[in-house]
C-alpha cells in the first residue's frame, strides 16, 4: 500500500532507527471498546459529520465517568514491540456519538491514556496531546515521550488519545498482513502499462476492503469529528478549556478545533505545522519539496553539492527500478522501498548519520539497513506483522480532502513538475496523488481546512525551517489563518520534524505560555 509521506507522526521521528533494527519504544494501550459497538459494514454515501454547533450532546455522554485502571500493551499500534506502560498511566474508554450528527444514537469507544500532574496542589488541569500521522496512536506514544514533557508534568495531567479510527479507538481495518507485504512490493513509480494497472487495481482494491471491513466507521473518522471528540474530552476530563499540544497533522487538528470551539481554546500550541491553505495537490507537493529540501542539508552537511548528492541517490533509484538489492533473510530491497527507507531519516537531523550508513551499503550491493528502515515507516513487526496506522492515515485524510486526481492528470499535469521539485520524492507522491484516494467509497469533506478562529486566546505556531514532512511556509499560513490577535508565529531556525525539546529557546517559550500563559511577541525566533 502506497502512502501519503506523513506529516508525520513525531512518534516515527523520536523512535527511529534503533527501531529499525530492535522495534519501537515502549508505550501504553487501553482496554477494549463499547461493546455496543456492533452494526453491519457498509459504506454510507455520505462523508462528513455535522458542524459541532448543529446537534447538542446528551447528558449522558458529557456528565459520563471514566473507569481508569491499568492499561494493556499497545499491540495494535506496536505490535510485537508493545510493552504495557508503567505504573503511573491509566486507562480509560470515553464514549462519543458515532455520527455527531446524530447524538443520542450509537457510540464508539475513544481510548485515552492519563498520568496525573506530579504537583497537585499546583496543578493547571489536563494537557491533552496529538503527535501526528494522521492515525497515530497517542495512548501508545505519550508514555514513551513523557519524559521530554517533564516540566510540564508537574502541573498538568498529560493526557493522549486515539483519535476516532485509530488503534484501539476503533481502528479502521482495510486489510490483512499478506495483502500489505504484497501491496508493498509493487512499484510505486510505475514505468508500463502493467505496472500501473498493479498499482491502480491496488488502490481500488484497498478503498473496496476498507468498506467492507471498517464501512460503519469510514465516514465518521475525520477531522471535525475528531474535534468534537476533543471537546467531550475536555468537558469529561472537567476542564473548563483545552490545553493541547499537537505536533504536526496534530496542529491541523488543533487548528479546526480552534475554529469550531474557539472560546473552549485554552493554551494551544501547533508544532510542525501542516499548511491550512494547501488542497490535495499542493500538500504532497510541499512534502515533495520539503523532503528534497531536507536531503539536499543533510548532503552539504556532509561536504557535498547538493545536485551531486541528488545524482548519486536518482542513479542509485534507477539501478533498483531495474534490479533490486538483496537485503538479509532473503529479501530484496526495491526502488519503493528504499525512498521510503530514505523518508525515514530525514525526520530528525540525529539519524541523518544512519542514512549515511545505509546509503553507503546499498551502493556496495546491501539493501539491509535501507529496508530495515522502510520496514519500521511501514509499522512492521518482528512477528511479520503491518501495524494499521497506514491504514487509519489514507481513510482520515481521504474523508477530510475532497481532491481526486486522475491517473492522466498525473502523466499530464504533475509528474513532471513533481519530480522537478524533487527528482527524488517527487515522482513517488505524484503518483500517490491518483492512487492514495482512488475509487474512496466515501467522498471528502473540504478542499481546506477551517482554521479561522476569531475569539480564541492567542495560540503559538511553531515552524521549523528545515523541517522536512511539514515545510516552514505553512507556520505562517496557519498563524494568518487563524487570525489576528490569536496565531502567534515562532520561527526555530533548525532541521527536523518538531522543534520543541530540540533546543532550549522554543522548549522555554513554549513552557512559559502553557505554564505561566506567557506570550511571546509575534515573529519570535531561535535557532536549534
Amino acid at each position: 500500500m502506497r502512502k501519503r509521506v506523513r506529516a508525520g507522526t513525531l512518534a516515527a521521528a523520536m523512535a527511529l532507527v534503533a527501531g529499525a533494527a530492535a522495534g519501537c519504544d515502549s508505550a501504553g494501550g487501553d482496554t477494549a471498546q463499547d461493546g455496543k459497538n456492533s452494526a453491519t459494514p457498509s459504506a454510507p454515501a455520505s462523508s462528513a459529520d455535522a458542524g459541532p454547533q448543529t446537534v447538542a450532546l446528551p447528558a449522558e455522554l458529557t456528565g459520563q465517568r471514566l473507569d481508569w485502571g491499568t492499561c494493556e500493551a499497545p499491540v495494535k499500534a506496536y505490535g510485537s514491540y508493545a510493552e504495557r506502560p508503567g505504573r503511573q498511566w491509566r486507562c480509560a474508554t470515553l464514549k462519543a456519538p458515532l455520527d455527531y450528527g446524530d447524538p443520542t444514537g450509537e457510540t464508539i469507544g475513544i481510548a485515552l491514556i492519563r498520568s496525573v500532574a506530579k504537583e497537585p496542589d499546583r496543578r493547571i488541569g489536563s494537557l491533552l496531546f496529538n503527535f501526528g500521522g494522521p492515525g497515530g496512536s497517542g495512548v501508545a506514544a505519550l508514555p514513551g515521550a513523557a519524559k521530554g514533557y517533564g516540566t510540564l508534568h508537574k502541573r498538568y495531567d498529560l493526557v493522549g488519545f486515539d483519535p476516532r479510527g485509530v488503534a484501539e479507538s476503533s481502528a479502521v481495518v482495510c486489510r490483512g498482513d499478506k495483502e500489505t507485504a504484497k501491496s508493498l512490493a509493487l512499484d510505486f513509480t510505475p514505468d508500463t502499462p502493467q505496472e500501473e494497472k498493479a498499482y491502480f487495481e491496488d488502490s481500488a482494491a484497498f478503498g473496496a476492503g476498507c468498506a467492507a471491513k471498517s464501512g460503519r466507521v469510514l465516514p465518521h473518522v475525520g477531522t471535525i469529528s475528531a474535534a468534537r471528540d476533543m471537546d467531550l474530552i475536555r468537558q469529561v476530563l472537567g476542564d473548563d478549556k483545552l490545553h493541547y499540544l499537537g505536533f504536526s497533522y496534530g496542529t491541523e487538528l488543533g487548528g479546526v478545533y480552534a475554529h469550531f470551539f474557539p472560546r473552549n481554546t485554552g493554551r494551544l500550541v501547533l508544532d510542525s505545522v501542516v499548511d491550512p491553505s494547501a488542497d490535495y495537490v499542493a500538500h504532497s507537493r510541499n512534502q515533495a519539496r520539503g523532503f528534497q529540501r531536507a536531503l539536499d542539508n543533510y548532503f552539504k552537511s556532509r561536504g557535498i553539492a547538493a545536485a551531486d548528492g541528488t545524482a548519486r541517490v536518482t542513479k542509485l533509484l534507477r539501478d533498483l527500478d531495474r534490479e533490486p538489492l538483496p537485503a538479509d533473510g532473503g529479501r530484496k530491497l526495491t526502488q519503493s522501498l528504499a525512498v521510503t527507507g530514505m523518508i525515514m531519516p530525514l525526520y530528525s537531523e540525529d539519524n541523518w548519520k544512519y542514512l549515511t550508513s545505509a546509503l553507503a551499503a546499498a551502493e556496495n550491493g546491501d539493501g539491509t539497513q535501507l529496508l530495515l528502515m522502510a520496514d519500521s515507516y511501514n509499522n512492521l513487526d518482528d512477528k511479520g506483522s503491518y501495524g494499521t496506522q497506514d491504514q487509519s492515515q489514507r481513510a482520515i485524510s481521504c474523508a477530510d480532502a475532497k481532491g481526486r486526481v486522475t491517473p492522466d492528470e498525473v502523466r499530464s499535469r504533475h509528474l513532471a513538475d513533481f519530480t522537478e521539485v524533487s527528482p527524488v520524492f517527487g515522482p513517488y507522491l505524484a503518483w500517490d496523488l491518483a492512487g492514495w484516494c482512488a475509487d474512496w467509497p466515501v467522498p471528502g469533506a473540504s478542499d481546506t481546512p477551517e482554521v479561522s478562529a476569531k475569539g480564541a486566546a492567542p495560540i503559538l505556531v511553531v515552524g521549523t525551517t528545515g523541517d522536512p514532512a511539514t515545510p516552514y511556509e505553512g507556520a505562517r499560513r496557519m498563524a494568518d489563518e487563524l487570525g489576528a490577535g490569536v496565531g502567534v508565529l515562532v520561527t526555530n531556525k533548525g532541521e527536523g520534524h518538531g522543534a520543541y525539546g530540540s533546543g532550549s529557546c522554543v522548549t522555554r517559550i513554549v513552557d512559559g505560555y502553557l505554564l505561566d500563559g506567557k506570550v511571546p511577541a509575534d515573529g519570535t525566533t531561535c535557532t536549534s
